[in-house]
């Protein structure tokens, strides 16, 4: 059962799903025009790539291990800052865009794996939860893009995921092990006690760490649901939380057209783009990205990183 919930105060389309394999999608568009980081107080928001065309590797229990591991991101790592690294122990940053000047915007895409998307794969009720036509797009063009990766789902599809470390314009996030949200209410998402929640990111980052690429200390929440305890409950781990100002509406959505005007029409130089990269729960993004991108260039709007977004 699908539920649109719609914020008119935001103008924010939010779409739910119930029994755990909800999409993610944004609550909360700060108006700021600078960037906005939340440390100090509550906030609360609900190359080496395989061949253009290639499946999609399901991993059972079984499957291999992942390549040899190229080290956890870390604060500094060669003495070089990893991107998104924040002091251990301090609350962790929430930030929504980067500075509101030059041209660039980042491309993200949340890819999501609950437990009940997991059984709707083995039931055979959906084909997969891995849209590789995303990817084609994108090195193709050779568009630069930042994924925010679930634990579970690169241990379903290892293939893909080394498929994204192996480009050199795809930067790996962290987007918890299972998409279980945090906070007590989060477009019925499976939920988990806060007290979780520094074990389950820091076993994601475990997860994707072997894959090597260009690996963040990037975070998001599933539903970019936090609060203050879920913030505090990150600071061993020195990350920061991205959220994002442009939310595309991908998940469950039935034609494409309206999510290329939800990313056009809001996109601004240092804006942070959410798409989903899930194909089942966002049959639609695919068909929409070459109009986004097209769309993006008419105004001036060119993607990149999201390091280098945030940086300026």
């Amino acid at each position: 059962m699908i539920r649109a919930r719609i914020r008119p105060s935001l103008g924010v389309l939010v779409v739910a799903a119930v029994l755990g394999s909800a999409g993610c999608e944004a609550s909360r568009v700060p108006p700021s025009d600078q960037p906005v980081f939340v440390g100090s107080s509550a906030s609360s928001t609900p190359s080496g790539a395989p061949p253009v065309g290639a499946s999609p590797t399901v991993a059972s229990s079984s499957a291999a291990a992942p390549p040899p591991s190229t080290g956890v991101p870390s604060p500094t790592a060669a003495g070089a800052r990893v991107p998104g690294a924040t002091p251990i122990g301090v609350r962790a940053p929430v930030v929504n865009h980067g500075p509101r000047t030059g041209d660039k915007v980042a491309l993200t895409f949340d890819a999501d794996m609950t437990d009940g998307m997991l059984a709707s794969l083995r039931a055979g009720r959906v084909k997969s939860y891995a849209n590789l036509r995303i990817l084609d797009l994108l090195e193709r063009e050779q568009v630069p893009a930042t994924f925010f990766l679930t634990g579970k789902w690169v241990q379903r599809y290892p293939d893909v995921t080394r498929r994204i470390a192996g480009n050199p314009r795809f930067e790996l996030a962290n987007h918890t092990y299972g998409h279980a949200a945090f906070t007590g209410d989060c477009y019925d998402l499976p939920s988990q006690p806060v007290g979780e929640l520094r074990g389950d990111v820091a076993k994601t980052f475990e997860v994707i760490k072997p894959y090597g690429g260009r690996q963040t200390r990037y975070f998001r929440f599933p539903g970019l649901c936090h609060d203050a305890a879920a913030l505090d409950a990150l600071a061993p781990l020195g990350v920061t939380v991205v959220d994002g100002d442009v939310v595309s509406g991908d998940p469950f959505a039935k034609a494409w057209k309206p999510l290329v005007r939800a990313v056009v029409d809001n996109a601004r130089p240092g804006s942070v783009v959410i798409m989903h990269v899930t194909e089942a729960n966002a049959a639609m993004t695919d068909e929409a990205l070459p109009h986004i991108l097209a769309g993006l260039r008419e105004r001036g709007l060119t993607p990149a990183p999201l390091s280098e977004v945030l940086a300026g």
